[in-house]
């Protein structure tokens, strides 16, 4: 008979249960294995637009959103195996797109995260 997990009381749901370490530490292997191909990809296929004359923003966008995506599951994973997944767990930009931890600006629309403090234009003008 399997075993049935009690769910405590007070809670308005069931809780997220982590995974084991083992678990974690092979997806982020295996994370990290198609990063390193996916870029290689990126790399080639910037080079071919470039030969062919024929840059399609769109697309280099659309793969470059896939490596912040498999960036952000892989920084996760390192919070959680760090035992810091309260930092800034699946924080998310106002375009939708994941948030790296320490980024200052999103990597798909170049909003300010927030997390830095902003310089005005008048204060850099000031200072020449």
């Amino acid at each position: 008979m399997p075993r049935r997990r009690k769910e405590a009381t007070g809670l308005p749901g069931p809780t997220y249960v982590a995974p084991p370490a083992r678990e974690l530490r092979r997806e982020r292997k295996a994370l990290l294995a198609v990063r390193e191909q996916r870029l290689r990809d990126l790399g080639g296929l910037a080079l071919e637009m470039y030969k062919r004359d024929r840059f399609v923003a769109a697309l280099v966008v659309e793969r470059c959103a896939e490596l912040v995506a498999i960036e952000a599951r892989v920084q996760e994973i390192d919070a959680v195996l760090d035992g810091t997944s309260s930092l800034r767990g699946g924080a998310v930009c106002l375009c939708g797109a994941p948030l790296l931890l320490g980024a200052r600006y999103c990597s798909t629309c170049g909003r300010p995260t927030g997390t830095a403090p902003r310089v005005s234009n008048e204060s850099v003008k000031g200072e020449e």
